[in-house]
């Protein structure tokens, strides 16, 4: 099977993904999912004219003069306004948030006055007109449409929900991804490996970025080296009605790379498998009935990259979400040699220069099984196939992280 693109691959993996159905949930567990529908406010805000300051509901022109004294005939609080109407030389104590009463156009702040004995107050400075209310409905109104289909629900955005009068909302289900390391090779962290052995570490990297994208995640561990235990595996993953089942390791072409064996036994369609790319290029990517399978490369840096590629974008679309990855472009720092056929994701360091110039520094290490090195980039410097030497100062492409 021939190498396929990168663009390509992701093409094929994004054709048919959309997102999952919808559900309702309640406004305290709305962080982070995603709209399915157009938010239409179910009220007017604020609800009547309120006060934006602490002081006396006046009428304009008793207070355009300093020294004139008014009488206090009520109170107006946020909860409990003064639902009556008062006359000429008249005011209503008012505070933040209160409702205004009907006979006055203005707020005298409390800065402005002086409180006299019974129950009258001087004015010590003059009142503006129109001033210090917040008029109704001058946030929003009833019926205004205020949060679209396919907005992410973050804190502000579910302070308005709110202030809208909703309960609950309808949001898109997450996607359920299901990871599964693979190798006699690995150990969960924690655990003491034997001499031949290494700690499981990319699932946990893999399911982190998946649950950043919008996904629910399940575990299934590790699986050995051995067909019926890949298969048990798999099953565990269809069971669980799971959107996607994340492999990792094992999909290659040595001996004890059992993964796409144990898939294709089961009855898993194959749409590709090698990506023309480096690190990254034995990715595995099918269909098992309703499950999209895809099948990651064991080394970190490979099974990191890909998935950053194309796992994270599926995921972000099943969960409704915009699937951008967030690509630039830098300067080089460094001289780079020719690159060969395969489009090559160099870890890198991005940052920006004293002259607000953005700036990448590839690591000199590239080697895919390195933990460390991926842990230190912030992004990915990209090399086209078969790209010419490059020299320090050329603009080249680049991927932040979303760490």
């Amino acid at each position: 099977m021939a190498l396929l693109p990168v663009d390509k691959a992701l093409e094929k993996l994004l054709t048919g993904a959309e997102p999952k159905g919808t559900e309702m949930m309640p406004i305290s567990q709305l962080r982070g999912r995603i709209l399915a529908t157009d938010l239409v406010s179910k009220r007017t805000h604020p609800p009547f004219n309120a006060s934006a300051m602490d002081g006396y509901a006046v009428k304009y022109k008793d207070t355009s003069k300093i020294g004139a004294t008014l009488k206090v005939v009520g109170e107006s609080a946020a909860g409990h306004g003064f639902h009556g109407t008062f006359e000429d030389g008249e005011t209503v104590r008012i505070f933040t948030g209160a409702p205004v009463p009907s006979s006055a156009d203005t707020i005298l702040i409390q800065e402005n006055t002086e409180k006299l004995d019974d129950g009258f107050v001087k004015v010590t400075s003059p009142a503006q007109a129109n001033r210090h209310i917040r008029l109704a409905g001058v946030d929003f109104s009833k019926d205004d449409v205020l949060l679209k289909q396919f907005r992410e629900m973050d804190y502000s955005a579910i302070t308005l929900a709110a202030s809208m009068n909703y309960a609950e909302v309808e949001v898109f289900q997450k996607p359920l991804i299901s990871v599964l390391a693979t190798g006699d090779e690995l150990v969960s962290p924690g655990e003491e490996p034997g001499l031949d052995q290494i700690i499981a570490s990319n699932a946990y990297g893999v399911m982190a970025m998946c649950e950043s994208a919008g996904a629910d995640i399940l575990n299934l561990g590790i699986a050995q080296d051995k067909l019926d235990v890949i298969k048990a595996s798999v099953q565990n993953a269809l069971d669980n009605e799971t959107d996607i089942l994340v492999t990792i390791g094992g999909a290659s072409v040595g001996d004890h790379d059992l993964v796409q064996q144990a898939l294709t036994e089961i009855g898993m369609e194959l749409n590709f498998w090698k990506i023309a790319m480096r690190p990254g290029k034995p990715l595995m990517y099918g269909t098992l009935g309703k499950m999209r399978v895809m099948g990651l490369p064991g080394n970190p840096a490979s099974s990191l990259v890909t998935a950053s590629l194309f796992l994270a974008p599926l995921v972000r679309k099943l969960a409704g979400r915009e699937i951008a990855t967030p690509q630039t472009t830098a300067q080089l720092t460094v001289d780079l040699p020719e690159n060969d056929h395969r489009q090559e994701y160099m870890r890198a360091h991005i940052a920006t220069d004293e002259n607000g110039k953005i700036t990448v520094t590839p690591f000199k290490r590239q080697d895919s099984s390195l933990v460390r090195v991926f842990a230190d980039a912030n992004g990915l410097l990209i090399r086209p196939p078969n790209a010419k030497a490059a020299s320090k100062g050329e603009i080249c492409d680049i991927i932040l992280f979303e760490k």
